[in-house]
């Protein structure tokens, strides 16, 4: 006999439809997607200057996302879900097509490969992110070079030669390095700063809003040579801090060795 009724676990089940998805932080989402799709468009289109800019508007966009998912307690499973596909698209194949079109395509087998280390390390920085985001104990830091600043590291550079009328093939192999610079750090153990304790409902003092005007003003004065260089330093920081790490360590480690043998 036929059972049309529905089991228990089933009728509790919520359905997509029945609980419905938060339109706002979504719509910033979408046009991360958007935007990233858009720069892989330009590129084929040969119009790098546009992808460079689709991919940092991309950037900017996915900051937005998740700010105002929890400013607006419209956090979810599917949003966060949305959120991690949109930024392999936008920070991850976008930047690794735009560099290969504009630079590495000449080069054979190492060009694509290339691209392709930038790509699947953005893909697994994602991943390694998304299943250790409730293990994480310190806020402050990402472990591994975040995707979209890798991606703005890739798209800086590609803007910067473009601005200065630079052909792609001419630096082809300094391309190569910025791809696998960005693919394998964003899977290393490197500490890079967050700013997830940055409190926007806080009072700052009035130099705090003096500083981000300059900064503003900075950007406008040469936006592709001062983003290039602000996400390079970036990208490096995490070399200087695990640098300095060992050296503490080191330090600390010769100083308790008299201690210890002292104690003989």
């Amino acid at each position: 006999m036929l059972d049309f009724h529905h089991r228990k676990t089933e009728s509790k089940r919520p359905r997509m439809r029945d609980r419905g998805i938060y339109l706002l932080p979504n719509l910033f989402t979408t046009g991360a997607l958007f935007a990233g799709f858009f720069a892989i468009v330009q590129a084929m289109n040969g119009r790098f200057e546009l992808s460079a800019v689709a991919i940092f508007i991309a950037m900017v966009l996915d900051g937005l996302d998740g700010r105002v998912a929890r400013m607006t307690h419209t956090q979810s499973a599917f949003g966060a879900e949305y959120d991690s596909l949109s930024d392999m698209v936008s920070f991850g194949v976008a930047p690794a097509l735009v560099i290969y079109e504009f630079a590495l395509q000449g080069m054979g087998k190492f060009g694509w490969i290339a691209a392709f280390v930038y790509c699947s390390g953005a893909a697994l920085r994602l991943a390694r992110f998304n299943t250790q985001i409730d293990a994480v104990t310190d806020k402050r830091f990402f472990q591994g070079l975040p995707s979209p600043a890798a991606a703005a590291l890739t798209a800086g550079f590609v803007w910067v030669m473009v601005e200065y009328g630079i052909a792609g093939h001419d630096v082809r192999w300094l391309a190569a390095v910025i791809a696998l610079f960005g693919g394998l750090t964003m899977v290393s153990n490197f500490r890079y700063y967050s700013g997830k304790e940055i409190n926007l409902r806080r009072s700052v003092p009035f130099f705090a809003i003096l500083l981000i005007v300059l900064a503003f003003i900075l950007v406008s004065t040469s936006p592709p040579e001062v983003l290039f260089v602000v996400f390079l330093l970036y990208g490096l920081s995490g070399y200087v801090d695990a640098l300095l790490q060992r050296i503490r360590h080191k330090k600390t480690a010769e100083t308790a060795a008299p201690l210890q043998g002292g104690e003989k």
